[in-house]
């Protein structure tokens, strides 16, 4: 039996992933994600698994990458109100093809339905983590007259991730960056006092 190839499976596996996002789970086939991988279908089944298997790895690269933008970005400024500005504003790419790549962790829910039990596992984790991390930077905000005290802080920093799905599902819609841009702005003027 031939050894399977050496390859940079984080280089694979962000090809896989891009093939995910273009094409979504069901009508990505296992020769799309090996030609685009560049790798052969002993080293795909033998590094990754399934396709299934595949994708999820995809997922959790994903979520990782991405809180990991939505923390730096909502902690990056002294100012509560302003780091939460900025997680909003910058779901927004310029860039058309960048801007369709995101909301992966809610395409997963169309691709296989709210019941998924790794599917829900994994979004839950990566939800939770960043909410703790918004209602954090809520209470900040409260406490240094910032953003409104009357607000419950729990509701607030559900309403700021409900946001945060709508602008990127609007976003891999297709919706405009200035209306993306503006609507993240209306968001955060319901904060304040």
């Amino acid at each position: 039996m031939a050894r399977p190839r050496e390859f940079d499976r984080e280089a694979a596996l962000e090809k896989a992933l891009r093939v995910f996002w273009a094409k979504g789970f069901a009508a990505t086939s296992t020769d799309d994600l090996r030609e685009a991988m560049g790798i052969g279908r002993q080293s795909l089944y033998g590094a990754f698994g399934d396709k299934r298997t595949l994708y999820l790895e995809a997922l959790d690269t994903y979520q990782q990458r991405t809180n990991s933008g939505h923390v730096g970005r909502l902690s990056g400024p002294t100012s509560p109100l302003r780091g939460i500005e900025d997680l909003l504003s910058g779901l927004v790419s310029e860039d058309d093809c960048e801007r369709a790549l995101g909301c992966m962790g809610v395409g997963s829910v169309g691709e296989f339905g709210v019941t998924d039990p790794d599917l829900n596992a994994r979004r839950s984790a990566a939800s939770a983590a960043l909410g703790r991390r918004i209602l954090e930077r809520v209470s900040e905000g409260q406490r240094s007259g910032e953003i409104n005290p009357n607000l419950d802080a729990e509701e607030t920093a559900a309403f700021i991730q409900m946001t945060m799905t709508g602008l990127q599902v609007a976003a891999r819609g297709g919706a405009r960056a200035a209306d993306l841009k503006a609507m993240a702005r209306f968001a955060t003027q319901r904060l304040q006092p």
